[in-house]
C-alpha cells in the first residue's frame, strides 16, 4: 500500500499532523518526514502511475521519469535542509505551510497531465503565501497580496491554456508543445510569470524579501523552480523549430537584474534579483534546446536551490540575530558570527561558479551550448552576467553584511539548527563542484561534458578577476553607489505608483457616484411618497366621505361597463 501512494502524499499528509507533536517528538517528525519520502520515492520505478479519467480526459496524477526524479531528489534535499533551519521556530502556521508547499511542488513536477499540474499550481500559491504572512507585519501583508495576486493569475491564465489546448488537440498530456494557438500561447505565459521573465518578475523581489527568515529558504526552492521544470518538459528549443524567443529572454534575465542589484540595500533583495539573474541562464538554456543545453539547465537549477538557500540562509540567521537586513546598517559581523560568514563565501562562492564549487559545473555547460550552438552575441551576455553576479552576489553580499564597515552590532553566532542546514548546504556546494559526476548520472540525457579543462578554468578565473579588480576600484574611488536607506521600484512603479493612484481615484470616484446616487433615489424617493400621501394619504380627495347615492350610481355604473365587455 505505502509503495503505490504517489511521491507528494507523505508531505502533504504529515504537514497537517505538525500540530500533533511537541518538543523532540515534533523535530523527531518534521526531520523524517522528507527523509521518509525520500526513500519511498527511491523505490518508485520510472513510468506512470495513478492513471483516472475525469470529463473523457485521461489523467496521470503520477509520471516518474529522469527529469521528474531529478527536481524530485532536489525538492526532497532542499525540504530536509529548510526543516533543519526552521527547528527553532515554534510557529505551527510556518511549519504546516513549509511542508505543504514542499508537497505541491512534488505532486506539480511528476504531474503528468495539465489539469493535475493546475491543481498543484494553485496549491503552491495557497500554501506559499502564508510564510510571508507569517512575518506579521503591514508590509508583508501587502507583499503578501501582491505576491497571491500574481500567482493566482498564472494559474488562471494556466486553466484558460489548458482548457483551449484541450480543444486544440483533444488531450491534456503534459509534454513538449509548440506556441502554435492560444492554449500553448497562455500556458508559455502562465509559466514565464511564476519563472519571473522580464516585467512578470516583481512579484518575487517584492514578496521573498518580506517573508520570515525561515519561510524565504522555502519559496527559493520550489516555486521558480517549478516554472523551470514546467519549462523544460513543455517547451524546448527543439520544439520551436529555431524559434528562439527562450534564449532572448534568458539573455535578458541574466542582465537586467545586475542593475537593480548593485543599487539595492536590502540584501535580500539583492539575492531576489540574483535570482531571476540565475534562473535566466536556465531559461536560456531549455530555449537552446540541445541535450548539453538542457542538462545545463537542469543542472543549474539543481544547484541554484542549494547555494542560493545556503545564501538565504545566512542572511536569515542575520536578520534573526540583529533583527536588520539592509547593508547600510550591517558590517564588521564576522566578529560576532564567524561561522555565518565562512558558510556565506562558501555560497558566494558557488553562485559566482569558482572552480570547485556547484555554480561552476553547470553555469558552464549552458555557456558552452550557446557557444557551440552560435549563439555568440548571447554567450558574451551570460559572460557579462557571470562576472555581474559576481560582483554583486558573490563579494556585496557578504562584504556588506559581514565586512565593511563596523556597525558595532554585538551578537551571537546563528542557533545550532541555522548552522547545521547552512553547513548541509555548503558540503553540498564544494562535494558537487569537486566531483560533479554524481549529479551528471542523474541528468535527462547522457552527459560527455567535461567542466575542469584548461580553458573553462582560466576563462571563468579570468572572469573572476577583472570582476573583483572593477568592484575594488569603483568602491575606493568612491563611483560604486552607495548603500541608502530607500525601496528601489522597477517595473513595479507603474502598479505600486501611477496605477495605484489611478485606482484610488477611480474607487473616489465610484464612492461619490455612489453618494450621488443615494441623494438622487432619496430624493426621487421623497418627492414619490409626498405625491402618493396627496392623491391616498387621509387628507387626500380619495379619503374623503362620499354619499350613498354617489357610491351606488358609480357601482352600477361599474356592473355596466363589466356586462357590457363580457356579452360583447
Amino acid at each position: 500500500m505505502i509503495s503505490d501512494l504517489p511521491p507528494f502524499v507523505i508531505l502533504l499528509v504529515g504537514a497537517f499532523l505538525v500540530p500533533l507533536f511537541r518538543g523532540r517528538a515534533r523535530v523527531a517528525f518534521m526531520v523524517l518526514l522528507p527523509i521518509l519520502s525520500f526513500i519511498h520515492l527511491l523505490g518508485l520505478a520510472e513510468g506512470s502511475s495513478w492513471q483516472l479519467t475525469l470529463f473523457s480526459f485521461d489523467l496521470t496524477v503520477v509520471r516518474i521519469d529522469r527529469l521528474s526524479r531529478l527536481f524530485g531528489y532536489l525538492f526532497h534535499i532542499a525540504a530536509l535542509i529548510g526543516i533543519i533551519y526552521s527547528l527553532h521556530v515554534k510557529d505551527d502556521l510556518q511549519h504546516i505551510s513549509a511542508l505543504a508547499y514542499a508537497g505541491s511542488a512534488l505532486g506539480a513536477v511528476f504531474a503528468g497531465d495539465l489539469i493535475t499540474l493546475f491543481v498543484f499550481w494553485e496549491l503552491l500559491a495557497l500554501t506559499s503565501v502564508f510564510l510571508v504572512w507569517a512575518r506579521r507585519t503591514e508590509r508583508s501583508y501587502r507583499a503578501g497580496i501582491r505576491y497571491l495576486v500574481a500567482q493566482v493569475g498564472s494559474g488562471v491564465l494556466l486553466l484558460a491554456g489548458v482548457i483551449l489546448y484541450a480543444r486544440q488537440t483533444g488531450s491534456v498530456t503534459f509534454g513538449h508543445m509548440s506556441l502554435d494557438g492560444w492554449g500553448p500561447g497562455l500556458i508559455f505565459i502562465a509559466i514565464g510569470i511564476k519563472c519571473g521573465f522580464p516585467f512578470l518578475h516583481n512579484w518575487l523581489t517584492d514578496a521573498y524579501p518580506e517573508a520570515t527568515p525561515t519561510g524565504a529558504i522555502f519559496l527559493t526552492a520550489f516555486t521558480t523552480k517549478v516554472a523551470v521544470y514546467a519549462l523544460a518538459r513543455g517547451f524546448t528549443g527543439a520544439e520551436f523549430h529555431g524559434f528562439p524567443i527562450l534564449v532572448y529572454i534568458g539573455a535578458a534575465m541574466t542582465a537586467f537584474p545586475i542593475f537593480y542589484a548593485v543599487i539595492e540595500n536590502d540584501l535580500r533583495r539583492v539575492l531576489a534579483y540574483s535570482m531571476i539573474n540565475q534562473i535566466g541562464f536556465m531559461v536560456c538554456g531549455i530555449g537552446i534546446g540541445t541535450e548539453l543545453a538542457v542538462n545545463g539547465a537542469v543542472s543549474h537549477a539543481f544547484n541554484d536551490v542549494i547555494f542560493k538557500g545556503l545564501l538565504f540562509m545566512a542572511m536569515g540567521a542575520v536578520l534573526h540575530r540583529t533583527g536588520r537586513m539592509n547593508g547600510s546598517d550591517l558590517g564588521g559581523l564576522y566578529k560576532s558570527m564567524p561561522k555565518t560568514t565562512i558558510l556565506c563565501i562558501v555560497g558566494a562562492c558557488s553562485i559566482s561558479a569558482f572552480p570547485l564549487f556547484s555554480g561552476f559545473v553547470s553555469k558552464s555547460m549552458v555557456m558552452s551550448a550557446a557557444l557551440k550552438e552560435g549563439h555568440d552575441l548571447v554567450w558574451l551576455i551570460l559572460l557579462f552576467a557571470s562576472a555581474g553576479v559576481f560582483h554583486h552576489a558573490g563579494i556585496k553580499i557578504p562584504f556588506f553584511a559581514f565586512f565593511a564597515h563596523d556597525s558595532g552590532i554585538r551578537c551571537e553566532e546563528a542557533p545550532r539548527n541555522m548552522l547545521a542546514a547552512m553547513a548541509i548546504a555548503a558540503a553540498l556546494c564544494i562535494g558537487i563542484g569537486c566531483f560533479p559526476g554524481g549529479l551528471y548520472r542523474l541528468l535527462p540525457f547522457t552527459v560527455d561534458y567535461v567542466p575542469y579543462t584548461s580553458g573553462h578554468v582560466i576563462t571563468q578565473l579570468q572572469i573572476l578577476f577583472f570582476s573583483a579588480l572593477a568592484f575594488t576600484w569603483l568602491k575606493f574611488s568612491g563611483i560604486y553607489p552607495p548603500e541608502l536607506r530607500s525601496v528601489n521600484l522597477d517595473f513595479d512603479w507603474f502598479y505600486r505608483r501611477p496605477m495605484l493612484a489611478l485606482a484610488k481615484r477611480g474607487v473616489a470616484t465610484a464612492f461619490s457616484m455612489k453618494v450621488k446616487l443615494e441623494c438622487f433615489v432619496l430624493e426621487f424617493g421623497r418627492i414619490f411618497l409626498a405625491k402618493l400621501l396627496s392623491l391616498l394619504g387621509p387628507a387626500s380627495r380619495m379619503a374623503r366621505s362620499q354619499g350613498t347615492s354617489s357610491m351606488v350610481f358609480w357601482v352600477a355604473v361599474m356592473l355596466l361597463l363589466v356586462l357590457c365587455l363580457y356579452f360583447v
